[in-house]
Parts: C-alpha cells; sequence; structure tokens
C-alpha cells in the first residue's frame, strides 16, 4: 500500500463509470455507498465489497463533517479492481497520514488528532492518494483483486507499523467487514435509552477484534452516584500490564473510561481509541439531550415559582412560600432573613426536608459566634455575594436584592447525597431574585394599602354621632382590594340651629386626585354649613370652588338637613345635586320608594340647579342614601339597579339603621361574585323616636 498524488488513469471496454454531485447532508454517505455497490454489482466485484463501501463512508463523511460543500463521488470499475475518489469544494490542504514504522504514543496523538479516516484507507486500499483541483481538492483510493479471473477477494496486508504476520496466540489483523459493522454500529433511535446497549454492542465488537478477554464501559453522569457500568464483556478487567483503558472524551459533569484486558498492539490501541471517540459521541449527545430536558424542567419550574410568588401580595404569605419552593428540589433546606430598618437579620420562615430536622435546624440558626450559620448569612447580606456556609448545615447563603435594595438572604443546604450543580446554583440565584422581588412588590402593595386605608379613613368620619330620637348608620366598601383611594364619601354634620346635615356624595375617578378632591368637597361642606349657610348656598359656593380648582373633576351630593318636627316626626329638608333619589321606607308598610328631586352636578357648570324637597318621617320611617356603586354592581352584563334596591329595601321596614345598612350592602355585594369595581357607600337616616 501506499500514498500517490492521483488515481491511475484506465481505459476500456469493461470499464464502469459513476460520477455523482450529492449535497453536504448526514445522508450523503448512504448515498456514496449505493452508486458504489451498483457499480460493483455491474462489474461483478462483490468481493470488494466491504472494503469499498468501509472506506467510501469514511471518506464521504470526513468530507461532510469537514469540508461542509456538495461532494463529487466518482466511481470506476474494470475487471482488475476499484477505484473511489472523493472530492470537495472547500479550500485547505488535505491531511496527511505519515506510513511506516512509529512510536506507539506518537501514532496514538496523530490518530487523536487527523482521525481514523486515512488510516482505514491506508490499511485496506491497494493505493490512495489526493488531487487538487482550483475548485477543491479530493482523496481517492484503488482496491486491486488479487486474481483478475475471480480467484478470491484479496487479503490486504498489514501497514508496517503492524510487525510480522499474526502467529498462534496473537491477534489477527482486524477485517473490513468488522471494521464496517464497527463504523455502521449505531444506537437504536427508537429505544427509550438506547445508550446501555450501543455501549455494549461496540465494547463486543471491538472486544473480539482485538482478542480481548474482558472490557467494560463505566460512565459518571455527575449525578452523585458516581461511576456506573455501562456495558460489560467477558471477565472484569484486571489490572496490569495487559489492561488496556482509554479516557471517553465527554464534557463535564460527564466523565468515564473504556477498560479492555488486552495489551496494547498495533491495532488494539487506535481501536480502542477509535470506539471510545464513536462512543463519546453519542454520550455528547445524550449529556446535551438529557441538559436540554433539564433545562426545560428549571424553565418551567422558574415559570410555575414566579406565578406563585406573582399571587401573594402578603409579606409573611410570600416569605413563607419561598422554602416551600426550593426545599427539596434546590436543598436539603431553606431559610429566609430579612433585615430590619437597623440592619438586622431577622428569621423569616425556614423548613426541612425531613420535619423532624427544624428544631435542629433553628436552633443552628440562632447560634452566635464568627464561624456560625448567622454569621455568614450576614456576611452574605453585607457583601452581596452568595457565600458558603460550613458544617454542621452546610450550604451556601445567597443575598436577597431587588430594585438595589437588600431585602435579606436565601439559605439553602445541600442535597443529602451530592451538592448542587451549577444549573441548580444559577436557578437557585433566579429564585433568589424573583423572590427578592416579589417581598419588595408585597411590601410596596403593604405600603400603599395603608397608605389608601389611612387616607380613605380621613376622609370619612371615625364614627357616626348618637343623636336622641335619630339613628344614622353607614357601610363602605372600597374597590380595587383597599389598595386605592375612593371618591365616595358620606358625613354627618351638627348645624347652628340644632339641625344634623347627612351628607353622601361620588367624586369621579379614584386615586389620590380623586381623594384630594373628596376632602376638598367634605372641608368645604363643613365650613359653610358651620357657618349657618343655607343649603342652596353651599351648594352653589362649592360648584364655584370645584369649577375652579377640582382639576377637571366633578361630583354629585345628597344633602338632607334633619331636625325635630311636629310630635315625634322629623322634618327632612332634601337636595340632591345630580345624586341618585334616596330609597324611603315607612314603618307603616307598603313598597318602598324614590323621593326627591334630581339636580346638577358640581364642578361642571358654572351654574346649578338644587331643588328642595320637604319630607316628613314618622317614628320607624328609614331614608337610604347610597352611591352609584350599588346599583352599577354587575352580574356579568347585568346591572343591579334600582329596582332591586327599591326591592331589597321594601321589606326591611321597622328595622334599626344599623341592620338596613348591613342588609342592603350584604345584598349588593351577593348580587356577583365579581369584585366591585366601584366604590359601594349606604347612609341609613332613621326617625327611631320612641
Amino acid at each position: 500500500m501506499s500514498a500517490e498524488a492521483g488515481p491511475a488513469a484506465k481505459t476500456g471496454p469493461d470499464e464502469h463509470v459513476r460520477r455523482v454531485r450529492l449535497p453536504a447532508d448526514r445522508r450523503t454517505p448512504a448515498a456514496a455507498r449505493a452508486v458504489v455497490r451498483s457499480v460493483l454489482a455491474e462489474a461483478d466485484l462483490d468481493e470488494l465489497l466491504n472494503e469499498a463501501l468501509l472506506l467510501t463512508t469514511e471518506l464521504s463523511t470526513n468530507a461532510v463533517e469537514h469540508a461542509r460543500t456538495e461532494l463529487d463521488i466518482e466511481v470506476t470499475a474494470d475487471q482488475a479492481g476499484l477505484t473511489v475518489t472523493v472530492s470537495d469544494f472547500a479550500a485547505g490542504p488535505v491531511d496527511e497520514l505519515t506510513v511506516g514504522v512509529r512510536n506507539l504514543a506518537t501514532e496514538i496523538t496523530e490518530v487523536a488528532e487527523r482521525g481514523r479516516g486515512l488510516l482505514l484507507v491506508d490499511h485496506f486500499a491497494s493505493r490512495w492518494g489526493t488531487t487538487y483541483l482550483r475548485t477543491g481538492k479530493g482523496v481517492w483510493f484503488r482496491l486491486d483483486r488479487a486474481d483478475r479471473k475471480g480467484a478470491g477477494p484479496a487479503t490486504p496486508a498489514p501497514p508496517a507499523s503492524a510487525g510480522p504476520p499474526a502467529e498462534s496466540g496473537q491477534t489477527a489483523v482486524p477485517s473490513a467487514g468488522a471494521m464496517n459493522a464497527l463504523m455502521q454500529t449505531t444506537p437504536d433511535p427508537y429505544a427509550e435509552d438506547p445508550l446501555p446497549d450501543f455501549a455494549a454492542g461496540l465494547l463486543t465488537q471491538v472486544a473480539e477484534m482485538v482478542g480481548a478477554a474482558g472490557g467494560v464501559v463505566r460512565l459518571d453522569r455527575g449525578d452523585g452516584q458516581g461511576a456506573q457500568v455501562l456495558a460489560r464483556y467477558g471477565r472484569q478487567p484486571r489490572a496490569g500490564n495487559d489492561l488496556l483503558r482509554v479516557p471517553l472524551a465527554v464534557h463535564r459533569p460527564y466523565a468515564g473510561e473504556l477498560e479492555l484486558d488486552a495489551a496494547p498492539t498495533a491495532y488494539a490501541q487506535p481501536l480502542a481509541l477509535l470506539t471510545a471517540e464513536r462512543l463519546s459521541l453519542h454520550l455528547e449527545n445524550d449529556r446535551l439531550r438529557r441538559a436540554d430536558v433539564r433545562r426545560q424542567a428549571w424553565l418551567t419550574f422558574l415559570a410555575e415559582a414566579s406565578e406563585l410568588l406573582a399571587q401573594s401580595l402578603d409579606v409573611e404569605l410570600t416569605m413563607a412560600l419561598i422554602p416551600q419552593l426550593v426545599v427539596p428540589r434546590l436543598g436539603q433546606w431553606c431559610a429566609v432573613h430579612t433585615t430590619d430598618e437597623w440592619g438586622r437579620l431577622r428569621l423569616a420562615a425556614a423548613s426541612h426536608a425531613d420535619e423532624s430536622m427544624i428544631p435542629q435546624l433553628h436552633a443552628t440558626l440562632r447560634e452566635t459566634g464568627p464561624d456560625s450559620i448567622p454569621a455568614r448569612l450576614r456576611e452574605a447580606s453585607r457583601n452581596g455575594t452568595r457565600t458558603p456556609l460550613g458544617a454542621p448545615m452546610e450550604g451556601f447563603a445567597v443575598p436577597l436584592i431587588a430594585r438595589g435594595q437588600r431585602l435579606g438572604t436565601l439559605a439553602v443546604g445541600r442535597h443529602q447525597r451530592h451538592r448542587q450543580d451549577p444549573d441548580e446554583i444559577a436557578v437557585l440565584e433566579d429564585v433568589a431574585r424573583r423572590s427578592a422581588l416579589a417581598i419588595e412588590n408585597a411590601r410596596i402593595h403593604a405600603e400603599r394599602r395603608r397608605v389608601a386605608q389611612t387616607l380613605q379613613q380621613s376622609l370619612l368620619p371615625p364614627v357616626l354621632p348618637v343623636v336622641e330620637g335619630i339613628g344614622f348608620a353607614a357601610e363602605y366598601v372600597p374597590t380595587g382590594g383597599d389598595v386605592d383611594v375612593g371618591g365616595d364619601f358620606y358625613d354627618v354634620v351638627p348645624l347652628p340651629d340644632g339641625r344634623w346635615l347627612v351628607v353622601i356624595g361620588d367624586v369621579s375617578g379614584k386615586g389620590v386626585q380623586a381623594a384630594a378632591v373628596t376632602g376638598l368637597v367634605r372641608d368645604v361642606i363643613r365650613v359653610l354649613a358651620g357657618d349657618g349657610k343655607p343649603l342652596p348656598e353651599v351648594l352653589a359656593r362649592l360648584n364655584e370652588t370645584l369649577v375652579e380648582r377640582g382639576a377637571g373633576r366633578y361630583c354629585t351630593l345628597a344633602l338632607a338637613a334633619v331636625g325635630p318636627g311636629e310630635g315625634d316626626r322629623l322634618d327632612v329638608g332634601l337636595h340632591l345635586a345630580g345624586h341618585d333619589r334616596p330609597v324611603l321606607v315607612r314603618s307603616s308598610g307598603g313598597p318602598a320608594a324614590f323621593v326627591g328631586t334630581g339636580g346638577t352636578a358640581l364642578g361642571l357648570l358654572d351654574t346649578i340647579a338644587s331643588p328642595t324637597a320637604q319630607l316628613a318621617l314618622d317614628p320607624g320611617d328609614c331614608l337610604v342614601f347610597y352611591t352609584d356603586g350599588v346599583t352599577e354592581r354587575r352580574r356579568g352584563r347585568e346591572l343591579f339597579g334600582t329596582g332591586r334596591l327599591r326591592d331589597a329595601a321594601t321589606p326591611l321596614a321597622g328595622y334599626s339603621a344599623d341592620v338596613v345598612a348591613a342588609r342592603l350592602r350584604a345584598t349588593a355585594i351577593n348580587f356577583s361574585v365579581e369584585e366591585p369595581r366601584d366604590d359601594i357607600a349606604i347612609l341609613v337616616l332613621r326617625n327611631d323616636a320612641a
């Protein structure tokens, strides 16, 4: 065998030539083999089939992998043999292979660096060489028949490095059929876990080719279980000079090796290396596939964790939820500490996979000293970096930082059987960021709710006055879950003449601006009414104020001046400024009725109309004021409406003001399962004379 500059040119009547151009595709080697097989069949050269298919596969595969261009396959067969040329269109030299006696270590290094394709070509081909064209380069090989008359297949001579022919007890030169079978072995694509069978098949083939008495493939996937036997052949390899060990070329966390109970001969070492490389390639695919599945699982976990954390706007509940998300998925135990205004850490929540260990965990978290876990937690919080934790509760702490503010630490203990891998640590740090943001959002929500409640309470009377013979009661339901300030308000103000002024109103919009206008309306009414101004003048002056300073907001009002009348009656002077008419419920029975005459809302026009309606309330009669949050309560497309309000008030005749207000509130709330879209305010005035 020798490497030459170009194939021998030969033409004749018995020559069979086939030229095809194939794409740079993983299916190209199979197509090239099909072309060679058809030419061999036409030329009646079946004895060269194994060698020809093996070498064609190697050259076409190498060209596809390295050149990544289209390939020209030229196959020429005659009575003497077969010539195959594989050309590509990529620039650059073809890797050369020095043939001859070489040091075994040098041979292994060169084989590892240059691949196995040209080694096989040099071994099995009668001649081989390279071609260079302006458009690219190629490699050709020639297979000659030993007997042109068809006496039988040729037996390829071993290379110079192989030494003398095999004697009794020595390993024979591998056949082309065995090499072809070794190269064509692939994992079952339909098996759930094809690697064990694939590794066993490769190990058996290479062990039989090199005459090994036994062999084993070990693999450590980095999952804490250590090296596991992936495949075994024959007896357990025994340590000694005849033990051939080849590491698997896989990336972390995978690690493994191939062991053969065979002497490292000229063929055994390269074949073991070739087998290890083929196995490593599929192990890398398995690692990448598992890593992808694992990452997808982590992404799903993070999405679910974010959704759960986002659903809670309660600070304590959020902090209690974090350890439940971490344990046992990301660690054996978890503790959440938060910082107070002085920067001191306080344990907010803790969990352990073993519930019986929770008291010990709490005791460890309370220890003092420079090497204690609390000291390490303070260091993590102070430095803002991940900090390892020592025994007995080994793990690490991650700072909780949101919007540049240090909120505390998230401490996580290591798994019982293995340490967290880099992916788990990255996920845990992501969980810490999301948890910190959830805690901060919950704190902001709690602060906003507190401010809203404080502001809302400042706009409503803390208690209604207790007046002999007159009953007052009110119910208020804010919208937005107590986080926003509504525009509805009510009040009961004493008048200078001894009467009482009942006020209920609704300022357009919500939030701080609406609250500012509500406070303005309430204060103006109190000042003007306290000065003894008539109610029409109060409404007119208030309208002027809103037009000038209301920032485009308007207000509807219902004012009722209540005082003693004839006998046990109460006289009511009712003024409506764009507000819904109140409901009058008579103690004598009969259906409830709407009373009063509508007027103009305040803050829209320069002048308003506010007709006065005079009413007399007998003992037990009550007057129900309300805002549009009651009548506009929705159930799908259906409104609660004024009709339902009147019907709900009718059976309440004779009840106290507190009962009437509470029953009407419950009826309106229970009308729909949805949260109120608008504030609900109900104010009841009743004649409590005996």
